[in-house]
C-alpha cells in the first residue's frame, strides 16, 4: 500500500500530460476526417453533376437488295429512363437534294414526286452523348458534301480527324452510316469498320443484336426489315438500355450489273 501511494504524485502527473497532449491528436483526427468527407462528397457531387448516359442498341441489315437500320429510343441516366423514344438514326442527304426537299415542303402542290427522293441519301445512326454524335453527324455531312458519293472516303477522312483533332477527341460516340452501295461502322479510335455479312451494329445490345441478325440471314423467307426487327426484339429483351420502341430507315441496294460472256 505505501508503495502504491508513493507512486500515485508520479501516475498524476503522466496523466496530465497525457490529457494534454490529447486534444490536438483528436483535433488532427477530426480535421483528417473532415478533409477525406469533403472530398469524397465532392466526387459524389461532380459525378452526379455530370452522369453516364446510357441506352442505345443500333443494328444495320444489308439482305435481299435492301439495307435496313433500326434502333430502339430508350436513353437512360443512371437508374432513371429519360426519354424511351429518342430518334438515333436519321437520313442526311447532300446539299442538291436537300434544297429540293425544303422547296416541296414549302411548296408541296408545285410538284407530284414529292416522295421521288425518300430512297435517296445516307443513313446515319449512333450510339454515346447525343450532343456529341450531331457534332460527328454535322461533320460527317460536311465530307459528304466535300465528296459526293464516296462515302468510303468521307468516312475515313471524318475517322482521320475524329483521331487526330483534340476538340473531336473528347467525343463519345460511335456512328452506322449506310447509303445503297456500302455500310460502315466508325468509332473515336479512328477505326473504319465494314462488315464482311452484311450485319453491323453500335451499343449497349448491340451483339445481342449482331449475333440474332447473323443467325436469320440464311432464312431466304426474311427481309432486311424483318432480320433488323427480328434482332433487335432479342436485344431489347436482354440488354436493359434497350427498350422495343423501334424506329427504322431503308434504302435500296444499288444492284450490281454482271457481264455475261457469251
Amino acid at each position: 500500500m505505501n508503495s502504491l501511494l508513493r507512486r500515485a504524485p508520479a501516475a498524476a502527473a503522466a496523466a496530465r500530460q497525457f490529457t494534454a497532449s490529447c486534444p490536438k491528436a483528436i483535433t488532427s483526427t477530426v480535421g483528417t476526417s473532415a478533409a477525406a468527407t469533403h472530398h469524397r462528397s465532392y466526387h459524389t457531387t461532380q459525378s452526379a453533376s455530370s452522369p453516364d448516359w446510357h441506352g442505345t442498341t443500333i443494328v444495320c441489315v444489308r439482305k435481299n437488295g435492301r439495307v435496313c437500320m433500326m434502333g430502339d429510343g430508350m436513353v437512360s441516366m443512371g437508374s432513371v429512363i429519360v426519354k424511351p423514344n429518342a430518334k438515333k438514326i436519321r437520313r442526311i442527304y447532300p446539299k442538291t437534294i436537300g434544297e429540293e426537299r425544303s422547296k416541296q415542303q414549302l411548296n408541296p402542290d408545285d410538284g407530284d414526286g414529292a416522295n421521288d427522293n425518300e430512297n435517296e441519301g445516307t443513313i446515319v445512326g449512333f450510339a454515346g452523348s447525343t450532343a456529341d454524335a450531331f457534332t460527328l453527324l454535322e461533320r460527317l455531312e460536311g465530307k459528304l458534301d466535300e465528296y459526293p458519293g464516296q462515302l468510303a472516303r468521307s468516312c475515313v477522312e471524318l475517322a482521320k480527324g475524329w483521331r487526330t483533332d483534340k476538340y473531336l477527341r473528347r467525343l463519345e460516340a460511335s456512328l452506322l452510316v449506310a447509303d445503297k452501295k456500302d455500310s460502315f461502322e466508325i468509332t473515336g479510335n479512328g477505326d473504319v469498320l465494314e462488315s464482311h455479312d452484311g450485319v453491323l451494329g453500335v451499343g449497349s445490345g448491340s451483339n445481342f443484336a449482331i449475333a440474332a441478325a447473323r443467325a436469320q440471314m440464311d432464312n431466304p423467307d426474311l427481309s432486311a426489315e424483318d432480320v433488323a426487327k427480328k434482332a433487335m426484339q432479342i436485344a431489347s429483351e436482354m440488354c436493359i438500355y434497350t427498350n422495343d420502341q423501334f424506329m427504322v430507315e431503308s434504302l435500296a441496294m444499288v444492284k450490281e450489273q454482271k457481264e455475261t460472256e457469251e
